[in-house]
């Protein structure tokens, strides 16, 4: 096999995508899969961090349009995330891969509270690292936890693992004729309203040279692929592939 690209990534995995075809809660076949793929590419060396939303359970913004405090919503929207990486967690272990979930707001009884130095030394021993919780703070998204974190443990690239092979003009599950692109600049996320993450994600990104792949997580093998430097969907900033 390949020597991989990149020694030290962040997988970004909404809530929705553990959903799969259920629309709602966890679809146990698709969190068997992500699951194996992650084992693969953990095999190879490549150190992995995970952010999981919690869309699939709850989305504050959602709890918030409907007259519900805003805090209040994003704080139930993290624990949602919470109940994600232990399923994931779950699944990474039940394969033999060793893995620890950390929150941002302290749950002693089931994970790890975030500490940065901590989680660069599980990754470096060869464990995978879920970040759960968010950042800990309301108003904040999961794509800025994913931004965030791959700044602070210095990871080369995210990936943002999607419903679609990439990043279009408009929504390809709507629109026949979406033009999809190859790649992209930071600058083009933001002035074009694109929407793969939030202006705040996409400034941080952008401010430490972190660059984004974007893919179809239901295509087996994706997760590998974009590891191992091999074009697949949407590259965003930083240099070019290959």
């Amino acid at each position: 096999m390949s020597t991989p690209k990149y020694r030290r990534v962040v997988l970004k995995l909404s809530g929705e995508a553990l959903a799969g075809n259920l629309g709602y809660g966890i679809d146990h076949e698709v969190l068997d899969s992500i699951s194996s793929q992650i084992g693969e590419v953990s095999k190879l060396g490549v150190q992995m961090a995970i952010v999981v939303g919690g869309g699939n359970i709850w989305r504050g913004v959602a709890g918030s349009a409907k007259g519900m405090d805003r805090a209040t919503a994003d704080y139930m929207g993290m624990l949602a995330t919470v109940i994600n990486s232990l399923a994931l967690q779950d699944g990474l272990e039940k394969l033999g891969v060793d893995s620890r979930v950390q929150t941002a707001i302290e749950m002693r009884a089931v994970a790890e509270p975030y500490i940065r130095r901590r989680a660069i030394r599980h990754m470096e021993k060869g464990r995978v690292v879920i970040f759960a919780a968010g950042t800990g703070n309301p108003y904040f998204s999961t794509d800025t936890t994913a931004a965030l974190r791959a700044a602070e443990i210095e990871a080369e690239v995210i990936l943002m693992a999607k419903r679609v092979n990439g990043v279009y003009d408009s929504d390809p599950l709507k629109n026949n004729n979406a033009r999809k692109y190859d790649r992209l600049t930071y600058i083009d996320l933001l002035n074009k309203g694109l929407a793969v993450m939030d202006a705040t994600a996409t400034s941080l990104c952008m401010d430490n040279k972190i660059p984004l792949i974007v893919f179809n997580l239901n295509d087996r093998g994706n997760i590998l692929k974009a590891i191992l430097g091999e074009t697949v969907g949407t590259y965003i900033g930083g240099e070019l592939i290959g």
